[in-house]
């Protein structure tokens, strides 16, 4: 199966007050700052789901602001999601969601471990944003529909 590690991502409550908490006061290194998710060079992404996203309209908002269940994910990316997710079909994983394109254009699905713990595989952001630039969108409109930076964008074009 074609994954890597991608990070851990924990759900906030408020991303101001933890982006401050641990940016300002643990003093991990932001990586990228989507707003609403952000991501640490330490490999840890803090992330406020609103309502309107797949995960809280499937599981219910309120299992996702209940403090004693799925307020994060291990999250992995992979090169081909197609092939891992026919694999996990075929060994009849439970879903949340099969493949789904998120609002910032990266294909994900989620599902569960055996112990329920919440998993996220999703197109790695150098694939993804390759996608768009592919159909022939500029540097800068593939960073206005991913809500990627635009000099990263250019560096994830120039790698591909």
């Amino acid at each position: 199966m074609d994954i890597s590690s991608g990070s851990i991502a924990i759900f906030v409550k408020n991303i101001k007050v933890s982006k401050e908490f641990y940016h300002d006061l643990l003093g991990l290194p932001v990586y990228l700052d989507f707003g609403k998710n952000v991501i640490f060079k330490a490999g840890l992404a803090i992330w406020e789901i609103q309502d309107s996203h797949i995960i809280p309209s499937i599981l219910g908002s309120d299992n996702i602001k209940n403090k004693s269940c799925n307020r994060f994910e291990l999250y992995f990316e992979s090169g081909n999601l197609e092939a891992v997710f026919k694999i996990l079909k075929s060994n009849h994983v439970r879903f949340v969601h099969e493949i789904h394109e998120e609002p910032w254009g990266q294909k994900t699905i989620r599902f569960f471990d055996p112990d329920h713990h919440l998993i996220e595989i999703g197109e790695s952001m150098r694939i993804f944003v390759n996608r768009f630039y592919e159909q022939g969108l500029s540097v800068e409109q593939v960073a206005k529909r991913t809500s990627v930076p635009v000099d990263e964008v250019a560096r994830l074009v120039k790698s591909f």
